[in-house]
């Protein structure tokens, strides 16, 4: 089975961005290091939207989505979240074309 990716928008609470962006630093740190398998995890500002957070990640597969989504830092920024997010918009992607690292075009 190929990629597995993800767009994900949050749109944040009013003054929540202090606090998410603390814990998407937090989390990101622990992907980096006890993720290999996930490939891409980019989370962005959105110019002229400041409550608005967009995030790609993509995965070696769906079996490393679903290992990610395992992880103790994960659980815990699923549960936390709530706090700062009023909504979330999640896309399923599957990637077809484009320019990826090369450990990601197999």
């Amino acid at each position: 089975m190929g990629n597995f990716a993800l767009s994900v928008r949050f749109t944040l609470r009013e003054g929540a961005s202090a606090g998410f962006d603390a814990l998407v630093e937090q989390t990101t740190a622990a992907i980096r290091v006890h993720e290999p398998r996930t490939l891409v995890y980019a989370c962005h500002s959105v110019e002229g939207a400041p409550n608005q957070r967009i995030f790609f990640e993509l995965y070696a597969d769906h079996d490393a989505f679903e290992e990610h989504e395992r992880q103790p830092h994960t659980r815990h920024f699923l549960k936390e979240r709530t706090k700062y997010v009023a909504a979330t918009e999640v896309d399923r992607l599957t990637p077809y074309a484009g320019k990826y690292p090369s450990e990601v075009a197999k």
